[in-house]
């Protein structure tokens, strides 16, 4: 009796030694969530559905790569978010759920959770170049009721060979298959080009391996 009174005596002054010190408390809570994400993190490292490109998918061109950097700049991706989740609201309007395989040659993926617009993932060849053009320039011309801000200036603005081919090496560091002449075509690919152009030219080809 004895004994099992200070076994019990011994595990609740342990247990109340936990409840009563924040330090010891947020290490224990600090640990175990990362037993947790561990668990759930590191497989996904190794299933070929969230490390290999599906049917379609290939690294950007230059000029897609410097309409991302664009698009990244803006901040587009605060109001619009390229991840559409497998519920049938979400797969009605937008189409096809994303899946892990569209996206293992972006660094950083664009997928968020909020939306503010329209999800963007299936927007690729929904509409012309020309729609985007105007859209870009003044949204309202093509949706009355958009409360999206203008980007005129990106018609005016020239694109940079020097810029997008250190994206595209970055890119090549972080595991996207770029060869030394895709890098080099970026300067001839670019050439005449603004920035609208190269942002519609991301836009267009988003989710088009799964439409």
């Amino acid at each position: 009796m004895s004994d099992n009174h200070s076994h019990e005596k011994s595990k609740g002054f342990s247990h109340e030694k936990v409840e009563t010190s924040n330090f010891l408390m947020i290490v224990l809570i600090v640990l175990v969530i990362s037993i947790g994400g561990l668990v759930e993190i590191v497989p996904l490292f190794f299933q070929k559905s969230t490390t290999e490109p599906i049917e379609g998918i290939a690294p950007l061109s230059p000029l897609q790569v410097a309409g991302q950097d664009v698009y990244r700049r803006e901040g587009c991706y605060n109001c619009h978010s390229q991840m559409i989740r497998p519920f049938r609201a979400e797969t009605l309007r937008y189409g096809h759920y994303s899946v892990a395989g569209e996206f293992v040659y972006d660094h950083p993926f664009q997928w968020g959770s909020k939306r503010t617009g329209p999800d963007l993932h299936r927007v690729g060849g929904r509409y012309s170049d020309e729609w985007h053009r105007i859209h870009l320039n003044n949204p309202r011309d093509v949706v009355p009721e958009s409360n999206m801000p203008a980007y005129p200036w990106l018609a005016e603005a020239p694109l940079s060979a020097a810029k997008t081919q250190a994206s595209m090496r970055a890119l090549r560091r972080v595991g996207v298959p770029y060869t030394d002449e895709q890098i080099a075509s970026a300067e001839q690919e670019l050439d005449g080009k603004t920035e609208i152009d190269a942002v519609i030219a991301y836009l267009q080809q988003l989710g088009l391996a799964l439409r």
